[in-house]
């Protein structure tokens, strides 16, 4: 049971992760007022977080580290949330963000998908 719910928790990361790249993308655009300056945003805010997502939050990132990589997954989900409520829907925004929170609560109580696997004969 508790296998399967790790895994659980690392789809429900993985989704949370790739919608905030989008909505990074779009709030960027939105942010920037199209045109030039939108499109820049739009690129750079994505970018940014992949990099330092891959440096500090990544599972096998060269910089990581339990605060670290907490203080990033708060950065670009939750920077992601704010952007979606502001630029977009309050309520969509809200729901993004519980979603972020339950997750990382729940990836924080349950073993890693990588710990659960290891464990198995």
């Amino acid at each position: 049971m508790r296998t399967g719910a790790a895994w659980a928790v690392a789809v429900l990361a993985f989704v949370l992760e790739l919608v905030a790249v989008g909505v990074l993308a779009w709030g960027g655009y939105r942010l920037g007022g199209g045109a030039l300056p939108g499109v820049v945003l739009a690129v750079a805010l994505p970018v940014a977080a992949g990099v330092l997502w891959a440096r500090f939050a990544a599972p096998r990132a060269d910089r990581a580290s339990p605060g670290r990589r907490l203080a990033v997954q708060l950065l670009v989900l939750g920077g992601a949330a704010v952007l979606l409520g502001r630029q977009g829907s309050p309520q969509a925004g809200a729901l993004f963000g519980g979603l972020v929170v339950v997750q990382l609560l729940a990836a924080a109580v349950l073993p890693s998908v990588h710990a659960a696997r290891d464990r198995r004969p």
